[in-house]
């Protein structure tokens, strides 16, 4: 039995758990707690954290269980480590070696909930393609796709492409009759395109609002187009850095239940701040507030350095929504959109997926985090 408040309603309730389920909701008039119980989180867009990175190939022995440990002390208890543009061969390792830790690990296995491959069939643009190598970018290749597919015994579940490519409509229709959630990100695609890759069934915008032009016409333009079309939800970088407060409220009241967070975090995340190279940006800062930026030039991002809890927290703080939905949007949202049995949130016979949390000095501190039931961080 797990005591706290309801993380929605503020009320004082108990949840009981059985075989990794809840079982039971009740409230209680014990002594308000700060505490409070919440759905645990879901990142559909994660690169690495804490210096264990997804895309430092090849992947070493371990790595994966590490990562997913060190994430449960962040509250996120489903999450898709994402494999950016690379080699043909690079890409198959490494969706081949998070395969291979699933079978051999059950609760990592569950936590995986897929992978999401973002790249190599997106712009070759500067400023859409953002810090993807260009040497790899291509068109959209289905049998490649395929054989990625093999390799990560299916667990593909996301793939982020640009619809500009002239066969793109083709491989959409292929992912998504293969049950591939498609992403359109890294795009200067024209409005058009974006409609015909919507038609064709691409449901999702990729960190919507970044990976773009540095400056774009003032419409027609493809954050407009993606904006304006109804059937798109809408993922966000929430750290403060890489959107102003305005973009949000503009996007989360278009898209309404529609916009969910990701953190978009790279291997930095988590790190003490400081002076660091990396293998894609080089000389890189990353400073006490969690911004990551190049070393030359403080006004150009090399990375997201944030997790989730800190998007949840901006979005409160800065007024632009209140925390259960904030919350929700990082919880609930992404989990109903990729149709895991955990978008029943805080619900009797809901997967016992769990955060506790509290508010201290405007933060999201994150007391324990449950997985199936199970207990897998506590910070007490």
């Amino acid at each position: 039995m797990i005591k706290g408040r309801h993380y929605a309603t503020g009320e004082s309730i108990s949840v009981t758990v059985e075989e990794g389920e809840i079982t039971n909701i009740e409230e209680t008039i014990e002594q308000e707690s700060p505490f409070y119980i919440a759905p645990g989180l879901v990142d559909i867009q994660i690169n690495g954290y804490k210096g264990y990175d997804f895309n430092t190939l090849p992947i070493p022995d371990g790595l994966v269980e590490h990562m997913t440990s060190a994430l449960w002390a962040e509250g996120v208890t489903s999450y898709y480590p994402t494999i950016i543009t690379n080699s043909d061969e690079a890409i198959e390792n490494a969706v081949k070696t998070i395969a291979v830790s699933c079978d051999q690990n059950p609760i990592i296995n569950h936590c995986i909930a897929g992978i999401h491959i973002e790249g190599p069939f997106i712009s070759p643009e500067d400023g859409p393609r953002g810090a993807h190598g260009k040497e790899f970018v291509k068109a959209p290749d289905w049998d490649l796709f395929q054989r990625w597919q093999e390799a990560a015994k299916g667990r593909i579940r996301i793939i982020t492409i640009s619809p500009e490519w002239p066969n793109a409509v083709g491989f959409i229709e292929k992912c998504v009759e293969s049950g591939v959630v498609v992403a359109i990100g890294h795009t200067a695609a024209t409005p058009g395109q974006i409609r015909e890759a919507v038609a064709a069934g691409a449901t999702m915008s990729t960190h919507l609002g970044n990976a773009a032009h540095l400056m774009l016409p003032r419409h027609p333009n493809y954050i407009w187009e993606q904006l304006a079309q109804d059937d798109l939800w809408a993922s966000l970088i929430a750290d403060g850095f890489h959107l102003p407060e305005s973009f949000l409220k503009v996007a989360m009241k278009v898209k309404e239940s529609r916009a969910m967070l990701v953190s978009d975090a790279v291997y930095l995340s988590g790190l003490a701040p400081g002076q660091y190279e990396t293998h894609i940006g080089g000389h890189v800062v990353l400073t006490a507030e969690g911004k990551l930026h190049t070393k030359d030039n403080s006004n150009i991002l090399a990375g997201s350095a944030l997790m989730l809890k800190e998007g949840i927290g901006h979005l409160y703080k800065s007024g632009i929504t209140t925390l259960h939905e904030a919350w929700e949007m990082a919880s609930t949202r992404p989990s109903h959109f990729m149709k895991l049995p955990t978008d029943r949130g805080l619900n009797r016979k809901a997967p016992a997926d769990l955060v506790i949390f509290s508010w201290d000095e405007n933060q999201v501190n994150i007391v324990q985090t449950y997985k199936a039931g199970k207990l897998v961080y506590s910070k007490q």
